[in-house]
């Protein structure tokens, strides 16, 4: 059964540096095969209830045209807006540090497990329940655009998926023509109704 969102009016007040760092640090540490950010959206916005739906969303969208790994933008932006620039840099460095030190020893061990086949069955099963999670994601993006009740950023999303997804077109260029074609599209506009 799907949780409902918070809004604005019933979030939680925000959490001390040290919560909002272990919990971040705790979904480092246990996020493999990618996955972190409908793992973060479920441990911000529907555990914790520190943001907002659409703010969690915006900043999705926001991590995802700076440069820089899409995760790490996430978590800056959401540390921002939880703590402030404390927050920031909290949550960046707790997201990385366990994963860092995870990954030099899994590095210096990897050459003796290699050749078991059940390592890469592992590998296999984490990486299926990360694409879940990132489908998940998709799909409460999706919802969102469909309450907007417009046709343009549905038309931005299937163009983007068809243009990436489908006919394998490089993402920077896809993306600079059609984020501006989107924005433009539902701009708001002096005497438009916001029908």
């Amino acid at each position: 059964m799907a949780q409902p969102t918070p809004t604005q009016d019933d979030l939680a007040p925000p959490p001390s540096l040290f919560k909002l760092g272990g919990v971040l640090f705790w979904i480092g540490v246990f996020s493999f095969g990618g996955g972190l950010s409908g793992w973060i959206h479920r441990q911000v916005v529907h555990r914790y209830r520190w943001m907002g739906n659409e703010d969690f969303l915006s900043g999705i969208a926001l991590a995802q045209v700076v440069p820089g790994a899409n995760v790490t933008n996430l978590c800056v932006y959401v540390g921002y807006r939880i703590r402030g620039a404390a927050g920031a840099a909290v949550s960046l460095l707790a997201l990385m540090s366990g994963p860092t030190v995870l990954c030099v020893f899994v590095a210096i061990g990897y050459h003796y497990v290699q050749d078991y086949p059940v390592l890469h069955a592992c590998v296999d099963g984490v990486a299926a329940a990360a694409v879940g999670l990132n489908l998940r994601l998709g799909v409460i993006g999706t919802q969102r655009i469909q309450r907007m009740r417009r046709i343009a950023p549905m038309i931005a999303m299937v163009a983007t998926f068809v243009s990436v997804g489908v006919m394998e077109w490089p993402l920077v260029p896809v993306v600079l023509i059609i984020a501006p074609l989107s924005i433009a599209a539902v701009w708001p506009r002096k005497g438009a109704s916001d029908a």
